[in-house]
Formats: C-alpha cells, structure tokens, sequence
C-alpha cells in the first residue's frame, strides 16, 4: 500500500468503485500530466444522495452528498493512475454544481464537503482552485455533481 492508501485507511475510507458513464463520454481523460475528470454525482452504495437544498435537502446533507462526490473523483483518478494514487502531484482544479432552490444562499459550504476531502487525502497538495455554482436541475435528480482537474507524476 502506497502512502495515499494509508492516509485513506488511517481515515476510515473505502473508495467506491469507479462509476460508470451514464451517458455518451469517458470517467476521465489523460493528458498532458493531468487527469480531467468527468462530473461525479452523488451516487453512493448506501443509497443516491438525491433532491434540491433549500427545498428536501439540508446544508449538511448536500456537504455529506458533494463528499461522495470527492470520494467518486478519487475512485476515477486511482483508476486513471493505475491504482496508484501517489501519482497524484497536486489536486488543480474542482468544479462544483449544486441543485438548488432560487433561494439558497451557501452553495461554497456545499462544495466544502469535497473540497475538505481533499485536504483530508492529500495535505497541502489537495489545496485547488474552485467554482461552486448553483443550478435549478442536475441529472437524474442528483443533490451534487463535482468534476476536478489533477496533476499526476
């Protein structure tokens, strides 16, 4: 087990399996040392994290759903890495979208569900650039979706 590895198990976690593509485009595309991944719902074993904040979900439930999310990036970058998340240099860039009700306001407290993650994982080199962005629908009903930018060795 690699340094990640032990960080994650230090931490209780268990990465999904990587989720399929609902839809006709890749989980994540290689390039130029970076690993582009796909929007990653809020879909769990334990059940889909599902619904609107401000309407039937509650701040600390779209945290838990956009942690999910996270949890879901890291299955694909591992899958990208070939099982090697110590290839991980820096995690660059995560974008976030939060299905939401006109009124609702903290949409960055949201994306800090998975942003947090990724501190959690990978220290300092989890520090990222960020959009948090709310919008009236995601697909399939989901609470939150993340898509992220890493840099691999």
């Amino acid at each position: 087990m690699g340094l990640i590895d032990n960080r994650l198990a230090d931490l209780g976690i268990v990465l999904p399996e990587p989720p399929a593509p609902v839809a006709s485009y890749v989980p994540f595309v290689v390039a130029g040392g970076l690993v582009h991944v796909s929007g990653q719902v809020s879909r769990a074993e334990d059940g889909d994290r599902l619904g609107r904040l401000g309407e039937s979900v509650t701040l600390e439930e779209g945290q838990a759903a956009a942690r999910i999310c996270g949890l879901n990036l890291l299955a694909q970058v591992k899958a990208a890495c070939d099982g090697d998340l110590d290839r991980v240099v820096r995690v660059v860039k995560l974008g976030g979208f939060v299905n939401v009700t006109p009124d609702f306001g903290p949409i960055p407290a949201v994306i800090n569900g998975c942003s947090d993650l990724m501190l959690d994982v990978f220290g300092d080199a989890g520090r990222h650039a960020r959009s948090a962005v709310g919008v009236a629908n995601l697909p399939l009903g989901f609470a939150v979706e993340v898509d992220g930018i890493f840099q691999i060795a």
